[in-house]
């Protein structure tokens, strides 16, 4: 307790020290800043226990200075003195490196104790100060200030009994330190000590040098029902492949994620949330357990084999759309006018620029597939016809470009099949949003550079349900199940998105369903027409029932012969006028007259054709259609549509117009009551749904386009209050490797001519020939280079 009283004697005699040594203090100061063990301990020791090291560095300068009168120091000239401070700075520097030392620091803790001496080695100052003196200067001080006691190896004690006991800092030292014994308050003591400011900073040190449990915990490795949750999950696609359904691997992820899906449970509990999850939340928490177990481990997944990095990089500043299509007018089919009304609202918005490409046939394919015998000498001819045909119906001049690549009409398929590498007649420089319309289609036959690879962004829309198609033909259940994978190996291959007009086509990998078709707005301002008639009470509709379709038994007249010829009691002087033309025209119509059915038969004429307006009800009892633009024309111009409960006919549901059967009865039943009754006006939100600016709008949503249009990128997956985890950079993905090999596959498969043909191919498709090389100035084809994708 002496030592106590001392200290706190030390402590009250500094407001009372000299200047002398000034240059001293400052020192003093300085060690105190570099946190020196040994000197903090004695500063908190002697300053209540706040600050042990500050306390007593006063100690030690109150001593050197107290003990000034005491020697006959001789007055040192100013010069001189201002040459020794300089002198002394960087022995202090080296004195403060010295006492800061870890071992040094290890060595007080040890040492110190509530029984220890209080003591200090002053021999350190001595070296790093007396040196830097000359000789006369040492002489002198040392004979005046009886340095001797300041030998080298001796240290300067403050005992009980010790030799400066006689001196007066020591005797206030002892003062002090006995009224200190006689507060008994210890709490006020130590209460103070624990609220210091140095004990926090000792916190704040503590906490930076050990963090939290959580954040330094250990991500724990993944177990062995992860590890096949995420193997069945990546081979989806192989799996997919061999026939095993989507909803079958989803269900296995689902059960051996079940822990977590658990643990989900209760946290929705515990937010308030209603306890459903469903299984994108599964699979995301699964995607982020694996990549956060793979980046504990340093693990940076950099892109697969087939990877390309070479893709188009935007510099104009706008983007660009490249449409592709397997039709072309005058051609009036479904993908012929869709996509050109497609291209036009796309570009109608003057966001991205859009080029569409479209086939270009010779001569004789002309006379085949383009009706009236209408044929063109010259793309450019073509291309007029198409824009004029498009401003008549749009009302606005669209501004886009129009693309030609070589095309072959195939008889047996009633299709066109693209000949050569047609992603080559997109310049490279414009290749960055691709839409293939019939994706399928489009990839059964192409030879040439992966569309993944050459676009940033591919789109492909469904618009044929090729399998109802196959079916009808001779040996049509094994075509079928060929084509399925084929179509499902192709669509994986080259799309990252694929659209499905309804439910009714094929479940394709990378699928969603929506329409996003319109009408041509000539059909809406009919509609609009037809109820202002009405409005003024006069008669819209002076005509019965229609069916309009292209005449072959796979687009609904099988369908509606069968349910006439059932029917026929029941129907009783009904009349229905069928308007088409096709392959097979004359076994329809022979047949009908067989039956003895009231159908009459006439010319395919445009759906917009004056002739048609005074039609009450459209009848299309179709099942083999995605979805039926002749049924979406008829609701658009105000008319009863009679059609099959069916998936392709989900979207025209919602509108009362729209009288929809189960059962052949029921089709008796819809027919009479829609000859009875009048049609309610369209609304117009119903208006706008029938069109094409809603349509693009759906469009631009379920593509994805909004997001890359934007250059909004989902690399991660962000949580609340959780740490984000970039998956698309941290672990490798199975399905973009199965992608790239049967891409690769279908190269090698489609380069060989024997495997074309016995799968159904025109001869001579894999490259175009020489008339379209003079039709469309190309020049002939390069010899293959047998890298793939070069």
């Amino acid at each position: 307790m002496e030592n106590d009283s001392q200290s706190t004697a030390a402590a009250a005699a500094t407001t009372s020290s000299s200047t002398a040594f000034s240059f001293i203090s400052k020192g003093w100061r300085e060690v105190r800043d570099s946190a020196d063990a040994d000197l903090q301990l004695m500063k908190d020791r002697a300053n209540s226990f706040k600050n042990l090291a500050a306390s007593f560095d006063r100690e030690i300068e109150n001593l050197i200075q107290s003990a000034a009168p005491t020697f006959s120091v001789p007055a040192i000239r100013q010069s001189s003195e201002i040459e020794f401070m300089k002198k002394l700075q960087p022995k202090i520097s080296e004195f403060r490196r010295v006492y800061s030392a870890p071992e040094i620091s290890r060595k007080v803790m040890e040492k110190w104790g509530p029984r220890a001496k209080l003591g200090i080695d002053l021999s350190r100052i001595r070296s790093a100060i007396v040196p830097e003196l000359d000789e006369t200067e040492e002489e002198d001080m040392y004979g005046i200030m009886e340095f001797n006691k300041f030998r080298k190896g001796r240290r300067l004690r403050f005992t009980e009994e010790g030799q400066f006991g006689d001196w007066e800092p020591i005797r206030a030292l002892k003062t002090r330190l006995r009224e200190f014994e006689k507060k008994n308050s210890s709490v006020e003591i130590f209460g103070g000590f624990k609220n210091s400011e140095f004990v926090e900073k000792v916190k704040s040190s503590l906490k930076a040098i050990c963090k939290e449990p959580q954040e330094s915990k250990e991500v724990p490795p993944l177990d062995v029902p992860e590890l096949l949750a995420y193997f069945v999950r990546q081979s989806g696609p192989f799996l997919d492949q061999l026939g095993v359904r989507r909803d079958i691997c989803d269900k296995i992820v689902e059960s051996l994620c079940s822990k977590r899906k658990n643990q989900l449970v209760l946290r929705s509990l515990a937010e308030g949330e209603p306890p459903t999850v469903d299984r994108d939340k599964i699979n995301d928490e699964l995607d982020l357990r694996i990549a956060s177990v793979l980046q504990s481990t340093g693990h940076c997944y950099e892109g697969g084999f087939w990877t390309d990095f070479t893709k188009h990089d935007v510099s104009d500043g706008k983007r660009h759309v490249a449409i592709v299509t397997t039709a072309s007018l005058p051609w009036m089919t479904g993908t012929a006018v869709n996509p050109l009304f497609r291209a036009a609202y796309l570009a109608k918005s003057a966001k991205q620029k859009v080029t569409l490409l479209v086939p270009w046939l010779c001569r004789s394919d002309q006379e085949l597939v383009y009706p009236s015998s209408l044929t063109f000498s010259s793309p450019e001819e073509q291309e007029n016809y198409i824009r004029n045909w498009l401003e008549e119906r749009t009302g606005f001049k669209a501004d886009f470009k129009i693309s030609f690549y070589p095309g072959k009409f195939s008889k047996e398929r009633r299709s066109i099949i693209p000949a050569g590498d047609t992603s080559q007649f997109i310049p490279s420089k414009d290749a960055d949003i691709c839409i293939l319309e019939e994706p399928e289609h489009l990839n059964w036959y192409h030879h040439g550079k992966r569309w993944t690879d050459k676009f940033n962004h591919v789109v492909g829309i469904v618009h044929t349900n090729y399998l109802e198609y196959i079916k009808r033909e001779k040996n049509g259940a094994l075509q079928a199940f060929l084509v399925k994978h084929i179509n499902n190996w192709v669509t994986r291959a080259y799309c990252h998105k694929v659209l499905r007009l309804s439910a009714a086509t094929q479940d394709l990998p990378k699928s969603v369903i929506c329409n996003v078709h319109g009408v041509n707005p000539k059909f809406l301002k009919i509609g609009e027409k037809v109820a202002e008639e009405r409005e003024l009470g006069q008669q819209a509709f002076s005509k019965g029932a229609y069916f309009l379709g292209k005449m072959v038994w796979a687009k609904g007249y099988r369908e509606l012969i069968d349910l006439l010829a059932k029917h026929k009691n029941d129907l009783k002087g009904f009349k229905l006028d069928v308007y088409g033309n096709g392959e097979d025209a004359h076994e329809v119509q022979s047949t009908a007259k067989r039956l003895n059915l009231n159908l009459n038969f006439l010319k395919g004429r445009d759906h917009a054709d004056d002739s048609l307006h005074g039609y009450k009800v459209f009848i299309n009892p179709s099942v083999s259609d995605v979805l039926c633009t002749a049924t979406a024309e008829a609701l658009a111009m105000g008319k009863f549509v009679v059609c099959a409960d069916h998936p392709s006919n989900e979207f025209f549901r919602s509108f009362p117009n729209c009288l929809t059967y189960k059962t052949s009865d029921d089709f008796v039943a819809k027919v009479k009551e829609a000859l009875t009754k009048e049609p309610q006006p369209l609304t117009p939100e119903q208006m706008y749904n029938l069109s094409w600016e809603a349509a693009t709008q759906r469009f631009v949503e379920y593509s994805e386009l909004d997001r890359v249009l934007n250059n909004e990128h989902d690399p991660a997956k962000v949580r609340p209050n959780e740490k984000i985890i970039a998956k698309s950079l941290s672990m490798p993905n199975l399905s973009e490797m199965v992608d790239g090999g049967l891409a690769f596959a279908h190269y090698c498969l489609t380069g060989n001519e024997l495997l074309r043909l016995c799968t159904g191919a025109i001869p001579g498709t894999r490259d175009y020939d020489k008339q379209h090389c003079k039709d469309l100035h190309l020049l002939p084809p390069q010899v293959e280079n047998p890298i793939y994708g070069l």
